[in-house]
């Protein structure tokens, strides 16, 4: 069973950065055959909000990340990242990875996805 896992969260002031990681700890090619991934964040008594998904190379981001955050995969260091820049305090959040190897009409419909991680927290402060 492959287990994704997140690492990177932390806590910064507004307009700072951070890089998120997502990886298969046991599988070092556990990306290679996840086309499809995400980065989901959620925020205590709300749903998981997509902010950017991979699919096969093409990239979507929600609007509210746009310009700011960058979804990448580095499929030689089995890894997803997510770029973070010029954070909000909106952006504060736990973000998770999600990864399927299968194609769907919709990167941010969380059901779609077979495989989450447990989550890393954001924290920006104002």
């Amino acid at each position: 069973q492959v287990r994704l896992v997140e690492s990177g969260g932390g806590s910064v002031q507004t307009g700072g950065s951070l890089r998120l990681s997502c990886t298969t700890p046991g599988h070092a090619d556990g990306l290679a055959y996840m086309y499809y991934m995400a980065w989901f964040r959620q925020t205590p008594g709300q749903g998981r909000e997509g902010v950017a998904a991979d699919e096969d190379g093409t990239t979507t981001y929600a609007d509210s990340v746009k310009g700011r955050f960058t979804i990448s995969k580095d499929n030689a260091k089995n890894i997803l990242y997510l770029q973070m820049n010029n954070l909000k305090p909106e952006d504060t959040a736990t973000y998770f990875c999600a990864a399927d190897p299968a194609a769907d009409a919709d990167p941010f419909n969380p059901e779609r996805y077979t495989y989450w991680g447990k989550g890393t927290l954001v924290t920006v402060s104002s």
